[in-house]
């Protein structure tokens, strides 16, 4: 007898961390007080992946809830002038993970992005993060464990309760929709009226999917956004098969501004960093 089950996909075991940028709005100057001369200096240059942290950088507790999620191995996307990354990973005793770096020639967007990994990643599923949240550990594990191609769709209410980001905010970010469990559109920057209608235990997009390699070949087969930018959301719309949703009451920490830190850094106050 012929069996015709389709195999589960692999657990996926890699996760590729977006950790190039050198942030605009980290490195404006703000009102932002109680920040020490090592966080000042990192906003200076727009570091948030390595933004100091208590004991840790902000990249340190990232890598740290991947690994309580099953991940063995994460690639860095940075740029060509990565010293300051390789020498905080050089100067981590690593036992949990194992980092590679991927380099990013110029910033053409997060597709461009997660294509300039494609060698390194390789012919396995991956993980895809940003470099500047802190994602919950459960997750990230439930995507992991599914496999394929599939993004975390976070309930609007819980993530403006648990995170550090405000609802205004939060109300800009892009919404999932989905059919039957299975996407079938993210809008960004949703109108105001339609904020209102999704309600708000919406699903939203915050940039943490779990990828097959198509989406190197959907990377490839995409225009740039009228931002002049290459997308993931346009090549997650380009991939030929279904992209599952799988809604979370998570919530995000988000590290995108100076006014941040503080919060941040007191959230994370606590969170035991094992690599």
């Amino acid at each position: 007898m012929t069996d015709n089950t389709t195999p589960a996909p692999a657990r996926t075991r890699t996760a590729l961390v977006l950790a190039r940028g050198l942030g605009t709005r980290m490195r404006a100057a703000s009102d932002a007080s109680g920040m020490t001369a090592a966080q000042a200096a990192a906003a200076a240059v727009g570091y948030k992946a390595l933004m100091p942290i208590g004991e840790h950088r902000l990249i340190d507790y990232s890598m740290s809830a991947l690994a309580d999620a099953g991940i063995e191995r994460v690639v860095l996307v940075v740029g060509p002038e990565h010293d300051d990354f390789a020498a905080h990973i050089d100067s981590l005793g690593l036992s949990r993970i194992r980092v590679e770096f991927a380099v990013q020639v110029e910033p053409r967007g997060t597709a461009d992005a997660v294509l300039s990994a494609a060698e390194v990643i390789g012919d396995e599923p991956f993980l895809m993060v940003n470099g500047d949240n802190y994602y919950p550990v459960e997750g990230m594990r439930d995507l992991a464990e599914r496999g394929g191609n599939a993004l975390l769709g976070f309930d609007r209410a819980a993530l403006v309760a648990g995170s550090n980001i405000p609802a205004e905010r939060v109300a800009a970010f892009a919404l999932v929709e989905a059919a039957d469990g299975v996407l079938t559109d993210i809008i960004e920057k949703p109108a105001p009226e339609v904020v209102e209608a999704a309600g708000e235990h919406a699903l939203l997009s915050m940039n943490c999917f779990g990828f097959t390699p198509e989406i190197f070949d959907a990377c490839r087969s995409i225009s740039p956004s009228a931002r002049g930018e290459y997308e993931i959301v346009d090549a997650v719309r380009a991939l030929p098969g279904p992209v599952v949703v799988v809604p979370t009451e998570g919530a995000v920490l988000d590290l995108s501004r100076r006014e941040d830190v503080a919060d941040v850094e007191a959230r994370l106050a606590g969170t035991a960093v094992v690599l």
